[in-house]
């Protein structure tokens, strides 16, 4: 068994430093930028890294988005999904796709991290796990982060994946989270095969991150079933 930890936006692959230690030796967490201009590309690359018969893909956001690629392109190989403020259903928003690229564009990366993705921390955050989340979004450069919006909003709808996987489905959203929020997500957990919701409290939707010794306790959870 080995883990798959793909990484919400403006992040990387190193908002996973908490979980790197479950499966030592075998867990993966590539910074996913340099993958593609698109969603499948994102996911055909990522499973590259691993030849593991038996995977738990866990995705945070646009890492959730990936992780069910992932699963779509190699159902038989994925045990178990965690899928941390993810939304499997994508609405069109062209209008707000292109505001986005156009604050990254006009203002830089600080303005739209203040505007659009500082918000989505808990209230509570400490000063230090605000301060860790703004130092991994800054270190990206606007290219990616421009690249990432892309793939995020021209990805396609899999709420079939989690109505056709066979295997654990964890669904976790953090109490202060609005993207996609609660009831969304309770809705996904009902719509999978095998599905549980975990609201974690006083957290956002960096739960990785916001959350880590929670979020550990969970993945364990789901490693044990798989």
């Amino acid at each position: 068994m080995e883990l798959l930890l793909l990484h919400a936006l403006p992040l990387d692959g190193t908002m996973w430093a908490k979980q790197m230690d479950l499966l030592p030796g075998a867990t993966h967490a590539p910074t996913l930028y340099d993958f593609g201009d698109n969603i499948g590309s994102w996911a055909e690359n990522a499973l590259s890294l691993t030849t593991a018969k038996r995977l738990v893909v866990v995705g945070c956001s646009v890492g959730g988005s990936c992780a069910l690629e992932v699963t779509a392109l190699a159902p038989e190989r994925v045990q178990a999904l965690i899928l941390i403020g993810t939304k499997a259903w994508r609405r069109r928003d062209l209008a707000y796709h292109s505001s986005v690229l156009k604050m990254l564009n006009e203002e830089g990366l600080e303005f739209a991290w203040q505007k659009s993705w500082s918000p989505l921390l808990s209230p509570v955050a400490s000063p230090e796990t605000i301060e860790r989340t703004k130092k991994i979004a800054l270190r990206q450069s606007l290219e990616d982060v421009a690249r990432g919006v892309k793939v995020f909003h021209t990805r396609p709808s899999r709420d079939d994946v989690l109505s056709s996987l066979s295997g654990p489905v964890a669904i976790i959203t953090g109490s202060e989270d609005t993207a996609p929020g609660i009831e969304i997500s309770r809705k996904q957990a009902v719509m999978a095969r095998n599905g549980l919701l975990y609201v974690v409290p006083e957290c956002g939707h960096y739960v990785p991150i916001e959350q880590p010794e929670v979020l550990n306790s969970i993945i364990c959870r789901t490693l044990e079933t798989a």
